[in-house]
């Protein structure tokens, strides 16, 4: 299986950059940029998108979601995508939430759903 950190250093190469120079035009530390290529750290959602943008490829395929790096979700799917309510039990179910490998169980992901409301709440 291949992590985000291996697509990010795979990319990283294929176009000829040092972690320094990608670090730099991305603007996050060279630390930070080697511990996600050794999968020692996953990148938050706006590194994410950063790399992704840089590179002309799709999240999904940073994650891992498809091998087709130009693949990205139809409009009206994205739409959706984005507008489930994670709290609902039966999608908690069909859609395997994972921390570390290991899927989520329902109280584990009720609870993580708590976790960012609060941490919203704080913005």
């Amino acid at each position: 299986m291949v992590r985000i950190g291996d697509k990010i250093a795979l990319l990283r190469e294929k176009h000829a950059l040092t972690q320094e120079e990608l670090s730099s035009k991305i603007n996050i530390s060279r630390a930070s940029l080697s511990h996600y290529e050794k999968n020692r750290r996953e990148p938050d959602y706006d590194t994410v998108v950063k790399i992704a943008d840089f590179f002309k490829v799709s999240i999904d395929y940073l994650l891992g979601r498809t091998e087709d790096p130009r693949v990205v979700l139809e409009p009206e799917v994205r739409a959706f995508v984005d507008s489930l309510e994670l709290s609902d039990e039966k999608i908690i179910d069909r859609f395997s939430l994972t921390v570390d490998g290991m899927k989520l169980t329902f109280d584990e992901a009720k609870r993580f759903i708590a976790f960012v409301r609060a941490e919203r709440s704080l913005r």
